[in-house]
C-alpha cells in the first residue's frame, strides 16, 4: 500500500509520510500585490463595466413596402352559385329551359270550413306537353293564383307519361270509365285532324296527336275529364302498339345522288343566215309548172 501523506504544522515544521518519517518543509514566500487600489474602487469598476452581449442572428427581411393585392373586379369577387353585376344584387344562375308547353285547364276559388271560420284558396289545373308524345296533368291549391299555378306545374312534371303515336294517330280504340267521367278515343285517317272538344282537345294537342276522334260521354267536370284522358292515353295494349308499328309501311329513303357537272350557258353571237343554192330538181319542177300555166292561158 502507498504511504499516506500527512502534513502537520508544528512550530513551522511539516511532517511527510508516516510516523517516524519527518522532513522539514520550507514556508511559502509572501507575494506582493501589484494592484494598490482599494477594494471599494475595484467593486465600482466592475459594476460600471457593461457585460459584453453576444450578437443575435436575425433572419433577413424583405424590403419594406406596400403590400400588393390582385386588382378588384367591378362589383366584387365572383362567388360560387352566381355572379355580381356592377352595382347590382347577386343573381342566381338561370335554370335550363325545357320544351314543354303549358296551358290552364281550370281556375277555381275554393273554401274550407274550419272551427274559426272559412279559409279561402285557389285551385289550378294545368296541362304540360312537348307535342312529341309526352304529356302530364297537375292539380294544386295555393294562397294566390300564381302560387297555385306553380304548384300544379310542378305536379304535372312528376306525372308525365309517354303516348305511343303511330302515323299521327292512336294505335287502337279505347273506352274509359273513371268515376263519373266516360271517354272514347278512336284512330282517324291522316289529314282528318282532332275531332274532340273541351278538355280532351287541349290534352291531345299537347300530346302531339294530329288525327283522332274523341268523345266525352259522361260528366262535364274538367278535372275529372282531364284525368280520364291521361288514363286513356296510358292504357294502350303494348301488343297492339307493336303490331301497329310492324304493319306501318316503311318509308324508302332516297339514295344520295352525286351532283352532276352542269355547263354554264354562254350565248353564241348571231350570224347571218347562209344562202342555200336551189337544187336542180326544184328548178325542173318550177319550169314544168310554168309551162302548164302558159298552156292553160293559151287555150
Amino acid at each position: 500500500m502507498e504511504d499516506k501523506k500527512t502534513t502537520d504544522k508544528v512550530n513551522g515544521e511539516a511532517r511527510e509520510g508516516g510516523l517516524g518519517h519527518t522532513k522539514p518543509v520550507e514556508a511559502p514566500a509572501k507575494v506582493e500585490a501589484k494592484d494598490t487600489k482599494p477594494v471599494a474602487d475595484l467593486e465600482q469598476s466592475r459594476k460600471t463595466e457593461a457585460p459584453k452581449e453576444t450578437p443575435k442572428t436575425v433572419a433577413p427581411q424583405a424590403a419594406a413596402g406596400p403590400k400588393k393585392f390582385p386588382p378588384r373586379r367591378p362589383g366584387g369577387f365572383k362567388k360560387p352559385g352566381g355572379f355580381r353585376r356592377p352595382g347590382g344584387r347577386r343573381r342566381m344562375p338561370d335554370k335550363p329551359k325545357d320544351d314543354f308547353d303549358q296551358k290552364v285547364l281550370d281556375l277555381a276559388r275554393v273554401t274550407r270550413v274550419m272551427a274559426g271560420g272559412k279559409r279561402m284558396k285557389f285551385r289550378a289545373t294545368m296541362v304540360i306537353g312537348d307535342r312529341k308524345g309526352k304529356v302530364g296533368v297537375g292539380v294544386a291549391k295555393g294562397a294566390d293564383v300564381a302560387a297555385a299555378i306553380q304548384k300544379s306545374i310542378a305536379k304535372a312534371r312528376k306525372n308525365i307519361i309517354e303516348v305511343p303515336i303511330i302515323d299521327g294517330t292512336v294505335p287502337h280504340e279505347v273506352r274509359i270509365n273513371e268515376h263519373s267521367a266516360k271517354l272514347m278515343l278512336r284512330p282517324a285517317r291522316k289529314g282528318s285532324g282532332i275531332k274532340a272538344g273541351g278538355v280532351m282537345r287541349i290534352v291531345l294537342e299537347l300530346a302531339g296527336i294530329k288525327d283522332v276522334v274523341a268523345k266525352i260521354l259522361g260528366t262535364n267536370n274538367k278535372v275529372n275529364n282531364a284525368k280520364a284522358t291521361i288514363k286513356a292515353l296510358n292504357s294502350f295494349v303494348p301488343q297492339a302498339v307493336a303490331a301497329a308499328k310492324a304493319s306501318k309501311p316503311k318509308q324508302e329513303v332516297p339514295k344520295a345522288v352525286a351532283p352532276k357537272f352542269v355547263k354554264k350557258f354562254t350565248p353564241k353571237p348571231q350570224q347571218a343566215p347562209k344562202k342555200v343554192a336551189p337544187k336542180a330538181e326544184g328548178l325542173e319542177q318550177s319550169r314544168k309548172a310554168e309551162e302548164v300555166k302558159k298552156d292553160k292561158e293559151s287555150k
